[in-house]
């Protein structure tokens, strides 16, 4: 792949990093653009009649092509920049699903799934009286075709997943699940926060109904995310926020005219910078090529798996999975003491419960280790890692 570590100032000391499934960091180009649009041309987007505010409409706008582009939608009208992936599933719940779902509907969801895939539809079933229903995974810990097929019933009326889970890393059939939910009658909802920035999605593809990601999981800026929704169905989506940039007029109660889409989802003044620096972010991964990011992360991964695996005191609870995620156990040792004594070497990990808390109740242990990780990492790191993870009596005596 064409890039080198240099690209990212985070890389110039001697940190592992490896928490990219949390945040990523940040390259070069992405830190520029940013920091050029703040020094040159500092100015509010579809505000301005002047020359600073013009330019910042065509980089504001021109992100957004580049995310269209980027994830092959339709229509550049369906790419509604929000804070990120929590923003987004919360409009999709809110904005879209409280308005046509009814008592005893049916919400599909999995254990595995994050906070923000779980919390807004459990919110909705208490508000709108539906009923929430998870999906068995296999032994695993796996969503399959199968398992889906035996929770539906024709009160069914949306199935929520993400492409990959951030625990257990497993990747989703999910266009196979839109082929099968569609013939019901049934809306898909993509959580790609773990697969846009790790793999080609192609929403026409998947044929989904939304899906949302977040820009700093990408090797772009925080504060910055994306709802995708097929456009009849964005069109059919209640504002969440209402304010400046999305009205076209207002003189009373009744006369309340709001803009067409993209605008009319995106009250109040945008995180402009961190669109600038997710477009910058994107030229970043299409010049790496999402391919190259997949096959290498899948490397990496079978490479520390091999040498996991042969650590007697080790746990892979994701043993089969796909994805550069890779989630361990040390024998009688609370996994947050080893995150800490990984912490004295600078190799970082995240311990807990990396906030799919309803997942204990599929693999019954409540915290865990997790690795993830992007295409800066190196097979080297991952030789530190395993040496420090090896000697359980160093563990034990160094994490206090």
């Amino acid at each position: 792949m064409d890039f080198t570590r240099k690209d990212f100032p985070m890389l110039n000391s001697d940190i592992i990093y490896f928490d990219n499934g949390a945040t990523t960091f940040k390259p070069d180009s992405v830190i520029q653009a940013i920091s050029d649009y703040y020094s040159n041309y500092c100015a509010n987007a579809h505000r301005g009649d002047y020359d600073i505010s013009y330019k910042v409409d065509l980089e504001y706008e021109g992100a957004r092509d580049a995310v269209k582009e980027f994830i092959n939608a339709a229509s550049r009208d369906e790419i509604i920049f929000t804070s990120g992936a929590t923003e987004g599933l919360n409009m999709i719940a809110d904005g879209f699903f409280k308005n046509i779902l009814e008592i005893n509907d049916e919400i599909i969801i999995s254990d595995s799934e994050h906070a923000s895939n779980v919390l807004p539809w459990f919110r909705l079933a208490k508000t709108n009286g539906c009923i929430i229903k998870k999906i068995p995974l296999d032994k695993d810990y796996k969503v399959t075709i199968d398992a889906l097929k035996s929770v539906i019933t024709p009160q069914t009326k949306v199935i929520s997943l993400a492409q990959v889970t951030n625990v257990i890393g497993d990747i989703r059939p999910i266009k196979e699940i839109c082929e099968f939910a569609h013939q019901l009658g049934i809306f898909v909802v993509v959580d790609g926060s773990q697969s846009v920035p790790h793999m080609k999605v192609n929403v026409q593809d998947l044929d989904c109904d939304f899906l949302v990601f977040s820009g700093h999981k990408m090797c772009g800026p925080t504060g910055i995310g994306i709802l995708y929704g097929q456009k009849e169905l964005l069109e059919e989506m209640i504002p969440i926020n209402l304010g400046g940039g999305m009205n076209e007029s207002f003189d009373t109660i009744d006369s309340v005219m709001l803009k067409s889409l993209p605008h009319r989802l995106e009250a109040g003044t945008p995180n402009i910078a961190g669109a600038i620096g997710l477009k910058k972010a994107i030229e970043y991964l299409n010049n790496l090529k999402m391919d190259n990011i997949h096959k290498y992360e899948q490397n990496l991964r079978k490479y520390m798996i091999d040498r996991l695996i042969k650590i007697p005191h080790v746990d892979i609870i994701n043993l089969n999975s796909e994805s550069g995620i890779i989630t361990i156990n040390v024998d009688g040792i609370f996994s947050q003491d080893v995150a800490y004594y990984l912490n004295k070497y600078n190799i970082c990990v995240r311990a807990g419960n990396h906030c799919a808390k309803i997942l204990k109740q599929s693999i019954g242990v409540k915290n865990t280790l997790r690795i993830s990780l992007y295409f800066y990492n190196t097979y080297e790191e991952i030789d530190n890692f395993i040496e420090l993870i090896s000697d359980k009596e160093k563990i034990l005596k160094e994490m206090i």
